[in-house]
Formats: structure tokens, C-alpha cells, sequence
């Protein structure tokens, strides 16, 4: 039997015939039409008027941070429970992370804990510059939490919507946004793992056409507008090509498809596994994207499964699943950074795993999942 990946590209005719033009044209080299028109079309499927695409998420991130003046001696607030690229852009900034702990209802940053965190850091003297708001696994953070906090401490919020493309939320006022569309600005990811992808890439966007202009700028070498090559500051090398921009515009064409497979496939599992002793999900949202769906498994309730024995059946069965993100106030290059924590990712990562979730997974391969999950509770 073939291999199950956790959440492998998901690609067809639609994508090779954009590439194939891009091919054909020759437009191979960074900047070219499908690049401009991947960036009008993403901007205008997430409700913003500017996008520009970079190399990653992550130099997404760090352009944001650079381009905001964000540097050394400046503090910026971090969701603790994220992948490690969220906090390295800090660093990468200059600047020191705050990792802040999730809230059980969104496993999300906690805008009660983000509010103690600016004003306990205010207290030693360094006001954080900035909150960087994570929306995990395709669910968007409590942004009526976090915008409130944010504008009454003037702190800038941007949002690393890496993992949330077409996930939506509706605020207090009743206005549906989606996500990457509350902060100043937002970075998203289009890594081989997620919903979309154009093989490794990202997309910065944002209302402010000023700040647009000078990540683009920033992101080419920051290279002044004249035929020989002048620079008057530092840049990057951080510009997505037109060719993954080709593949990224078939692949947004079928996004909403995409979304749409990912909760059938979360829904199952749920309607599946429920009723094993101790499984708890990840919290439901009908405006999430279902990036991926996880599993809680409490050993105490369980009657002896938990998230490593489950991991070790189905690795023994070729089928990939992963832990919950580590917190980073956990990963030893970040043991002297502050943190300000109530427990609740600790007990995520110490319970939680994804299972395969790509929209590709038939429906045979997840019987052959779910399958092997229910086994632990049997054997």
C-alpha cells in the first residue's frame, strides 16, 4: 500500500497548463506577468487591496518586521504554540519574542495574557512594539480580543496567517473577514504542507499601498529605480518567481474545492473517532479552512493510548501524522526568552497529534487511518 502523507500538494491539469504557459513564454526569471496577476487575484480572494509575493512565509514575516522598523532592543509578542518560523523572523528582525500562551477556546494567542505581557514588559521598561497574532491549524484568532488590547496599548498587531488561507471569522460587529485581513498587515505560506502551494512561497498583504511598495522594494534587493545598480539601503533576495507564481495561481483557482474536501475530511473523523475514550478534537469552526485535524488523547481517560503510541501505529502502518507544534518557550534556543504562560499549549503538545488531512486523502486511505487509530483502543 502507498504511503499516507500528513498533507502532501495537491496539483493538476489546471496547475501544469499554468505553468506550461509560463514555460512556453519564457517568463522563467523572477518577476513576469503571472507574478503581477497572482498577487491581484490572491488580494482580491482574501479582501485586501495589496498583495506581493515573496520566497516564503517566513521572509514574508521578516520584510513585515523590517519594513514596520522593528529591530534591536524592540520586543514583539508571539504566540508560543507555532511553528518555530513565526519567532525565528524575529529574531531575524533583530528584535526579542515574548511568547504568550494559547486560550483553550481557539488554541490561539490569549488576548487576556497578551495584555498582561504588555504590561508586565512595560513595567521592566521595554513596551513590546508589536503583537504577531497566529492563526493555527486554519482557525483565526480572537481578533475582537486582540484589535481591542492592541489599540488601547498602541501596540501594532500584524497576523502570520501561514496556516488559515480562506478561513474566516466574524467579529463582534457581525462584519465575516477573512483571515489575514485584521493586523496591519498579514503574511501567508505557500510550503508543500499547505492548503495551496507553489512548492515554497508567500504572500504579504495589506490596505496600505505604501507598505506594499516597500516590501517590494525591500524584497528585491532594494534596488533604486535606475538602469545601473544602485542601493542606498540593505534588501533581500526574498522575490517569489513567475514560474511558482504560475503554479500559484492554478492552485488558487481550486482553493475553495480544496476547503471544502478538508472539512469533509475533519468531519469524519470526528463522526469516527469520537467515541474512543479519551479523544477530544481541535475546536470546531465551520469558517475554518480544516488545514489540519487534530486529536487530543488523554492517556488518563484513554485506558492507556496516548498521542505516542497512536503516532507509532500508524508510522508502523506507512501512514505520517505529527505532534502539535512544541511550544516555543519549550525549545531549548528560546530557554531564556520571557514568557508569559497558563499551561494550556503544554498540555496541547503533550496530548495532541495531526492526522492526514490533505485534500487528496481518499476515502480509502482515511478507512485505512481511521482504522488504524481505532486499533490502539482494541489491542
Amino acid at each position: 500500500m502507498a504511503r499516507i502523507f500528513l498533507s502532501p500538494p495537491h496539483v493538476g491539469d489546471t496547475e501544469r497548463n499554468f505553468i506550461m504557459a509560463a514555460f512556453d513564454s519564457n517568463w522563467i526569471a523572477p518577476v513576469g506577468p503571472d507574478l503581477q496577476a497572482f498577487e491581484t487575484e490572491f488580494a482580491a480572494y482574501v479582501g485586501v487591496e495589496h498583495a506581493v509575493a515573496v520566497s516564503s512565509g517566513t521572509a514574508g514575516l521578516h520584510l513585515l518586521l523590517h519594513a514596520f522598523g522593528i529591530g534591536a532592543g524592540d520586543q514583539v509578542i508571539v504566540s508560543t504554540f507555532t511553528f518555530a518560523a513565526t519567532a525565528f523572523a524575529v529574531n531575524y528582525a533583530g528584535a526579542e519574542p515574548v511568547f504568550v500562551d494559547s486560550e483553550t477556546a481557539t488554541w490561539n494567542l490569549d488576548p487576556t495574557l497578551v495584555e498582561q505581557a504588555i504590561v508586565g514588559e512595560a513595567a521592566k521598561g521595554r513596551k513590546p512594539k508589536a503583537v504577531l497574532a497566529v492563526d493555527l491549524y486554519g482557525r483565526c484568532a480572537d481578533y475582537d480580543g486582540l484589535l481591542d488590547v492592541c489599540r488601547r496599548h498602541d501596540v501594532l498587531l500584524l497576523e502570520d496567517a501561514a496556516e488559515a488561507l480562506g478561513a474566516r471569522t466574524t467579529l463582534a460587529s457581525g462584519e465575516v473577514r477573512s483571515a489575514g485581513t485584521f493586523g496591519a498587515a498579514a503574511a501567508f505560506s505557500f510550503n508543500g504542507n499547505k492548503i495551496i502551494t507553489t512548492s515554497g512561497g508567500g504572500m504579504v498583504v495589506s490596505h496600505d499601498k505604501a507598505l506594499i511598495d516597500r516590501i517590494r522594494y525591500l524584497s528585491t534587493q532594494a534596488r533604486q529605480p535606475v538602469n545601473h545598480y544602485e542601493h542606498t539601503e540593505i534588501g533581500f533576495n526574498y522575490r517569489l518567481s513567475n514560474l511558482l507564481a504560475a503554479l500559484g495561481r492554478g492552485q488558487l483557482q481550486h482553493l475553495d474545492e480544496k476547503i471544502v474536501r478538508r472539512r469533509e475530511i475533519n468531519a469524519r473523523y470526528r463522526a469516527e473517532l469520537a467515541d474512543l475514550a479519551g479523544v477530544s478534537f481541535d475546536p470546531y469552526s465551520d469558517t475554518s479552512n480544516c488545514w489540519l485535524t487534530c486529536v487530543l488523547i488523554d492517556p488518563a481517560l484513554s485506558g492507556g493510548a496516548d498521542r505516542h503510541t497512536v503516532e507509532a501505529r500508524l508510522a508502523a502502518a506507512d501512514i505520517e501524522s505529527r505532534p502539535l507544534w512544541k511550544p516555543m518557550h519549550q525549545q531549548p534556543v528560546f530557554a531564556n526568552a520571557p514568557s508569559h504562560l497558563n499551561g494550556v499549549s503544554d498540555r496541547l503538545f503533550a496530548l495532541g497529534l495531526c492526522l492526514p488531512s490533505g485534500s487528496s486523502l481518499s476515502d480509502d486511505d482515511q478507512t485505512r487511518v481511521i482504522a488504524e487509530v481505532r486499533a490502539c483502543w482494541s489491542s
